[in-house]
């Protein structure tokens, strides 16, 4: 018969822990594939449900109880800290996790910052395309390259007012901006309008993003003053694959941007590509600039490479067997999604670019490994993306609701110093 003993003292939790970590060095020296973190201090404040079954030998109750004990504070150690202080490899341990394990540990962490029913709906409208000068090698707005992107000027104030209005109407609590620039630059007519867009979307109630390319600190700070709430400059990749992607903007160029966004006291929307050609190890790369940031980002979009034809990436894909070219699969963005979620647990991570190649069930697997928002509308810029009716009905379908505007994280009950701990890896966990 099972006995269930609750242990509400301190004092158990005291004695075992000058057991366990004896207990666990003899288990890491007996399995070839455990990965230890030298950095995880155990809570003498957890509370654990013990099982005890009458019919097992006392010394197999004790192990199987180390077990439990270990695996509850483990899991309290990954939920319990804000970290900037990253390495690369303690990334890499928790992307090399066995999937059902990083999992786990995600949805654990998105439960503990999260309201896990809540999916924020943001809607991206393209207010100026095309015509850009940059060589990013998978974008169709570039004018380097032919595709079916004709450019076009700058809307007027009232038109994207109105389409944020319809945006409102259909459930978005969050209305971006993008234009097809390098930068801003001295586009002080068109700059003049972007402000007047940025206060009447900030009237409506709705959270405000825009991405225009770079941003010097002045320009930052007007926004700020308009009412912007958030202001998108994305990464795309790793800091060493990034010259294989783009040539005309350099990575400290990007990162300059984020500082003047982040100093002018805007939110920081930043996040990546997958399909780029990058490897694994790349993945883990991004994730580590994102993750050491002076603050993390508030949000953090993951995109999955959405190949146009006549972009460099897009050709490449349909005439290469490669496997780094190949399409990134739901256990690729799940993988990168969760590995976000823990290393940045107060961060909002978006599903972007790529979702209407995903069902619905692959769409869930990705929210079950922490993702929160997701753009909604027709289309994202210049490529197609899940109708609203199609996402509302995925949200009845899943029991989602919208989250409101202006609602950070949840104040997490064991937000305070603590370390993860990553007891076994991947078989095959050599990155690429």
């Amino acid at each position: 018969m099972l006995v269930s003993l609750l242990q509400k003292s301190s004092r158990p939790m005291m004695s075992m822990q000058k057991t366990l970590p004896k207990f666990l060095s003899t288990m890491a020296r007996t399995t070839s594939a455990a990965v230890h973190i030298d950095r995880f201090t155990p809570s003498s404040t957890t509370s654990t449900t013990t099982h005890y079954d009458q019919r097992l030998p006392n010394e197999v109750n004790q192990r199987n109880a180390l077990y439990q004990d270990e695996a509850a504070r483990t899991l309290g150690d990954v939920t319990a800290s804000v970290r900037h202080d990253w390495t690369k490899d303690e990334i890499a341990a928790i992307y090399s996790l066995p999937f059902y394990e990083l999992m786990h540990r995600a949805s654990m962490v998105h439960r503990m910052y999260w309201n896990p029913a809540e999916v924020q709906q943001c809607t991206l409208l393209s207010i100026k395309t095309g015509g850009c000068t940059e060589d990013c090698k998978y974008c169709s707005q570039s004018t380097r390259y032919k595709t079916f992107v004709k450019p076009t000027p700058t809307m007027k104030v009232q038109e994207v007012l109105q389409a944020a209005q319809r945006a409102k109407d259909a459930g978005s609590t969050r209305f971006c901006m993008g234009a097809a620039w390098r930068e801003l630059g001295n586009k002080q007519n068109a700059f003049g309008h972007i402000l007047e867009m940025v206060k009447g979307v900030n009237a409506m109630g709705l959270e405000v993003c825009c991405t225009l390319g770079m941003l010097t600190a002045e320009q930052a700070r007007q926004l700020k003053q308009a009412g912007l709430t958030a202001y998108n400059h994305n990464l795309d990749t790793s800091p060493e694959h990034y010259p294989n992607v783009i040539t005309t903007r350099s990575y400290e160029d990007r990162l300059q941007t984020i500082a003047n966004v982040r100093d002018a006291g805007i939110s920081v929307c930043c996040g990546g590509i997958l399909g780029l050609g990058e490897k694994e190890t790349d993945r883990v790369g991004l994730l580590h600039v994102l993750a050491t940031l002076p603050e993390h980002p508030e949000s953090v979009p993951i995109n999955a490479l959405v190949a146009v034809q006549g972009t460099p990436l897009g050709d490449q894909q349909q005439e290469e067997d490669d496997d780094a070219m190949k399409s990134v699969d739901v256990f690729d963005m799940a993988r990168m999604i969760a590995t976000a979620r823990i290393v940045m647990p107060r961060t909002m991570v978006r599903l972007s670019a790529g979702r209407l190649s995903f069902s619905d069930a692959e769409q869930f697997l990705m929210f079950q490994a922490g993702a929160n928002s997701i753009f909604n509308g027709d289309k994202l810029l210049t490529t197609s993306n899940p109708e609203f009716d199609a996402d509302q009905a995925l949200f009845r379908k899943l029991g989602f609701q919208g989250k409101p505007a202006h609602q950070g994280p949840l104040v997490a009950p064991a937000e305070a110093d603590g370390h993860v701990i990553v007891t076994h890896v991947r078989a095959e966990a050599q990155l690429a």
